[in-house]
């Protein structure tokens, strides 16, 4: 069954009982057992008709062998690390969302985990900081914000030869620009607000293994930790997953043309954007990527004012997600990953110029002029600045 057939009527898409092609909001916290120990269903935390059928849609989406629906990303994330102990060691990305650096470092490290960041496109540096205690490699790809490439197959290669897991944020990508399951990683998450859901209108998160053990750890946790995804959320982001395709289609092409754009455009220093030929990881998101994503982060140049531009635009949305109909922008530094201490972020790259660009869904001539707008204010402003201060 080709993706975009598997989007309709994989995992669980028809109603047993009834032939709904829409799986009911089953709005049930208990439900009767004929006999103990033969029911389906006995609580919703533990299972639910509605978040079974998303589960099995986005397992059959990454290719894995189960799903677990969460409450959120962030819930996603910490699940999966509660597999582990006090004393383990993990090998985490240098580009990671904000809240998981801030769940990496106010949290999980005052139970006892230690954590070694590296630039996760360096395999050297991947190998060189594998100890006795490490037990799993953490990553996104592409990075958040700098839009950094990996190379997941290889990466899942060291984790498999040193008996670790491998896990992947691909948030960024949604399993219709790429798969890692398939690319040998273990465990794969999302936050299921962003493209999975699509319609900025429900806040999720999924993770997919790729082995029935891990399927049995992670279960386990989702039951007796409880962050699971309730029946409203579960059906509104499978309805959401749908039409996953033909959104995707609509960001990959606008995506192109907004880089085209900024390519041209003197205000702009710098762009992150896998699909540039002149990226140093263009060649991996070209093996690995079906399609290089609706993501662009760029830099203004010296003198100019982020904070301005963004508060500028009236067609692109000024707001801290992504992965929307809407285009949404934010600036890094001051929104999405103001959590992480300044000095770190400079030295993982995240200047205070950075603009982080979700591209959306809109006609791609309103976006261009929306743009053209912003670099117009920020102009402005510096030839203000320019004339006051030659008649000072």
């Amino acid at each position: 069954m080709k993706f975009e057939t598997k989007l309709l009527h994989g995992g669980i898409s028809e109603d047993a009982g009834t032939g709904a092609t829409s799986i009911p909001i089953y709005m049930a916290s208990t439900f009767h057992q004929q006999k103990i120990g033969e029911n389906k269903y006995e609580y919703s935390r533990t299972g639910n008709p509605t978040r079974d059928a998303v589960e099995a849609l986005i397992a059959d989406l990454e290719g894995g062998t189960a799903g677990f629906a969460f409450a959120s990303g962030s819930a996603a994330i910490d699940t999966v690390f509660s597999m582990f102990s006090a004393g383990d060691h993990f090998i985490v990305g240098n580009d990671v969302y904000g809240g998981t650096f801030r769940l990496i470092d106010s949290v999980l490290k005052r139970f006892g985990m230690t954590f070694t960041v590296v630039d996760t496109r360096d395999l050297n540096a991947v190998e060189a900081a594998i100890t006795p205690a490490t037990k799993a490699i953490y990553l996104e790809t592409p990075t958040n914000p700098l839009l950094k490439v990996t190379d997941i197959a290889a990466v899942a290669k060291i984790a498999k030869n040193h008996n670790l897991l491998s896990i992947i944020d691909n948030t960024f990508s949604s399993p219709y620009v790429q798969r890692p399951l398939e690319l040998g990683v273990d465990i794969v998450l999302h936050s299921a607000s962003k493209y999975l859901g699509g319609h900025s209108d429900v806040i999720a998160g999924v993770v997919v293994v790729r082995d029935s053990k891990l399927a049995e750890r992670i279960g386990y946790l989702q039951n007796a930790i409880g962050g699971i995804l309730a029946p409203q959320e579960s059906w509104l982001l499978q309805r959401g997953m749908k039409t996953l395709a033909i959104r995707m289609q609509a960001h990959l092409a606008n995506a192109k043309k907004v880089f085209d754009y900024l390519s041209d455009q003197p205000s702009v220093a710098k762009i992150y954007y896998p699909g540039d030929p002149n990226n140093p990881d263009y060649e991996v998101a070209k093996k690995q990527m079906h399609g290089f994503g609706a993501m662009i982060s760029f830099e203004l140049q010296p003198g100019l004012d982020p904070k301005k531009f963004v508060e500028n635009l009236k067609v692109i949305t000024l707001a801290e997600s992504l992965g929307a109909l809407e285009s949404l922008i934010e600036i890094p530094a001051l929104m999405t990953h103001g959590a992480i201490p300044r000095e770190i972020r400079l030295k993982n790259g995240i200047k205070d110029e950075l603009i982080r660009l979700s591209v959306g869904i809109e006609d791609s001539n309103d976006l261009l002029a929306d743009l053209d707008r912003g670099f117009t204010s920020v102009q402005q402003g510096k030839d203000h600045v320019t004339d006051s201060t030659r008649h000072s």
